[in-house]
């Protein structure tokens, strides 16, 4: 162990000791050993320079603040070295400066003192405080000149000075009413420092006798957290006067502080001093009582003891945990071991009971690492995951050493910060979609929804249809759909035409909005469903809107000929494309018939004189579709004498063709056919 003194109050960089030359080792050996001071107090009092050995003081020491009224004052360090491990234990005494002058509680102070007080009767003045120690604490009292009193100062056990008036000479009212003193309290620092107290005494007539107690002092010894209500003392004091004059009232002086006032309380009938607040070893170990006893007199006179009470320590303190340093946020990334709080506990009982060890739950992804004495550091200790634990209470648990052992915790929240590492998922690989053509624009086809287990911004998703590669725009499914960017909705910008487009797929892609942004994507398949939008269209034989085709058949043509085939188209599918044709009006409907599949329009029956030469025919191609859609032609069958049958069928494709020839050129034509046939 290593010993230095230096008073209190020297400046930064002021010089302590030198560790080197102390401990007999070359300089260059303590700086390769990783030299290290370590303070057993809350401040960093001290530093050392690992160049030189020199300790030197590197915060204000105020010797009064640390040690109070100790006589001796200590600061103690640690000095570590490495390679190998070494400790040793450096002790620095605070030396008192005379930096505080001797005060007053106030600038004046009353007394009021019956003429007839006996002389040696004594008058207690409240005394000066200094919070210096040793020569440089109060030392004496001066009283001013006058002719009837003296200065006496009475010692107290804690060493303080308690200043008396003495009556010296018999005080006569009528001679001198009010007598006006100086007292004058010095310290024995060099210089002295000194302040003074005016004393405005005013001489009363009544009462000659005060108050005697049966012991000047009185002492007493209670464990701490006593409980209220414990008797103290018991004290006594006796008055040679009678009536209300030897009539005597015990009270707490002025003397004592207002925090005594509220620990302790007396009984103005018989003087039992009785506890009436918490007693706190860690607060006060004695208690010095001013009593004062008053006889009913006019005026009253008093007299004043002292009781010493001391108090025994108890484990009745748990540890108390201080967070130095915590952030109660988190980023999820966070590495092992980074540090999340640096925590100081410490206990106010005192050996062993004051010892205090800290722990975490085991099944936490956090740790305690212990800094040094009273200090420790949490560290996360694996990987973090905010999508599986957003949130940890963290509790830290100190516990002392005292038996039983007292402990207390406390809780840490810690809150993640999300990080964007989880790209947004869709519920489905790929999406398929029925959508009959002719659907409404700006319908929905299809909603594709996707979820991201991040957090805030890095969940918020924006959904977009790919566009196709290459030029073709025929090909670009933004063409004819787009896509809500925040709920997925895709909608038709145009109808679907079933004859014209039967499947479309394309890539929607949904990307978050971290930074940078991840993305994925799915497949939409469209498929357009046919309805019957299209009625059938006849191809053979053509006409014009309001004109009939004409057909020529021989009067002795033998059933059942064909006439011609009615030839039709529907350009849906399906059973909107299965067509049927059906004769629903004719000139003689029991003399024709039309296939219902084929659409082959054919004679019956022969054909009889009484027969019409002219014969109009409706037929009506309708498909299978619901409702169905159906289209109509109209056809002319012309009973005339002509050539033979198998020219029946040029005939009727000439007349659909070309609309019919001039008039004599169809009789050459006619002529010829005959002549030939002849």
């Amino acid at each position: 162990q290593i010993r230095y003194s230096i008073p209190e109050e020297l400046t930064r960089g002021a010089f302590v000791g030198n560790i080197a030359k102390d401990l007999g080792t070359d300089v260059a050996k303590l700086a390769a050993a990783n030299l290290q001071v370590l303070s057993d107090s809350d401040s960093q009092y001290f530093s050392v320079n690992v160049n030189t050995g020199v300790i030197m003081v590197s915060e204000r020491i105020d010797r009064e603040q640390l040690c109070g009224q100790n006589p001796r004052c200590f600061l103690h360090l640690k000095l570590a070295i490495e390679n190998p491990v070494e400790f040793y234990r450096i002790e620095v005494e605070i030396l008192d400066i005379n930096d505080n002058p001797p005060e007053f509680p106030s600038d004046e102070v009353s007394l009021r003192i019956y003429e007839l007080a006996s002389l040696g009767a004594r008058f207690p003045i409240q005394p000066a405080q200094d919070p210096d120690v040793g020569t440089n604490t109060l030392q004496t009292y001066h009283l001013s000149a006058n002719d009837n009193f003296n200065l006496n100062v009475k010692a107290r056990t804690d060493g303080g000075k308690f200043p008396e008036l003495v009556l010296e000479r018999a005080l006569d009212r009528e001679f001198r009413a009010f007598h006006y003193l100086v007292l004058t309290a010095e310290d024995g620092g060099s210089p002295p420092q000194s302040s003074k107290i005016r004393i405005t005494i005013q001489v009363l007539d009544a009462n000659d006798n005060h108050p005697v107690f049966d012991r000047p002092s009185y002492g007493a010894r209670l464990v701490e957290n006593s409980p209220l209500g414990t008797l103290v003392v018991k004290l006594n004091a006796t008055d040679v006067d009678e009536g209300p004059n030897g009539d005597i009232r015990y009270s707490l002086s002025s003397h004592n502080s207002a925090a005594l006032r509220q620990i302790f309380a007396i009984d103005e009938q018989t003087g039992e001093i009785r506890v009436q607040g918490n007693l706190d070893f860690e607060e006060a170990t004695v208690y010095e009582i001013e009593v004062e006893a008053k006889d009913m007199g006019s005026p009253t006179m008093e007299e004043h003891c002292s009781v010493v009470v001391e108090i025994t320590d108890v484990n009745d303190n748990a540890p108390e945990v201080i967070l130095t340093s915590f952030s109660s946020t988190l980023s999820e990334d966070a590495l092992p071991g980074t540090v999340v709080a640096v925590i100081h506990v410490r206990d106010r009982d005192s050996g062993e009971q004051g010892k205090v060890l800290c722990h975490v739950s085991p099944d936490l992804p956090f740790q305690l690492r212990k800094d040094y004495e009273h200090q420790y550091s949490l560290l996360t200790s694996t990987r973090l995951d905010r999508e599986h634990v957003a949130y940890y209470n963290v509790t830290v648990s100190a516990s002392d050493l005292g038996n039983p052992p007292l402990s207390r915790h406390t809780i840490l929240p810690i809150t993640l910060i999300d990080v964007n590492d989880n790209a947004p998922q869709f519920e489905q690989a790929s999406y398929e979609v029925l959508v009959a053509e002719n659907n409404p624009v700006g319908s929905v086809l299809v909603t594709v929804s996707a979820a991201d287990p991040d957090s805030e911004q890095n969940s918020r998703l924006s959904y977009s249809i790919l566009r196709a590669g290459g030029t073709d725009p025929v090909l670009d499914p933004t063409r004819y759909l787009s896509i809500h960017p925040t709920n997925g909705q895709v909608t038709a910008k145009f109808p679907f035409d079933y004859e014209q487009t039967t499947y479309l797929q394309f890539h929607v892609e949904v990307s978050d909005g971290g930074s940078p942004a991840l993305r994925n994507r799915t497949l939409v398949h469209v498929f357009v469903v046919d309805q019957n939008d299209n009625a059938p269209q006849v191809h053979f034989p053509r006409a014009g809107e309001d004109s009939a085709t004409q057909f020529r058949i021989s009067p002795s043509i033998v059933p059942p000929a064909l006439i011609t085939k009615v030839v039709a188209i529907d350009a849906d599918s399906g059973r909107n494309a299965w067509l049927s044709y059906h004769l629903v009006e004719a000139t003689d409907l029991g003399l024709f018939s039309v296939a219902l599949r084929s659409g082959e329009v054919r004679i019956v029956r022969a054909l009889q004189e009484t027969d019409a030469s002219e014969h109009e025919l409706l037929v009506v191609v309708r498909d299978a579709g619901e409702p169905p859609l159906s289209t109509a032609v109209t056809l002319v069958v012309l009973v005339e004498e002509r050539g033979p049958e198998a020219l029946q069928g040029s005939e009727a494709r000439a007349a659909a063709d070309g609309g019919g020839l001039p008039t004599i050129t169809l009789y050459l034509v006619v002529s010829l056919v005959l002549i030939s046939t002849v």
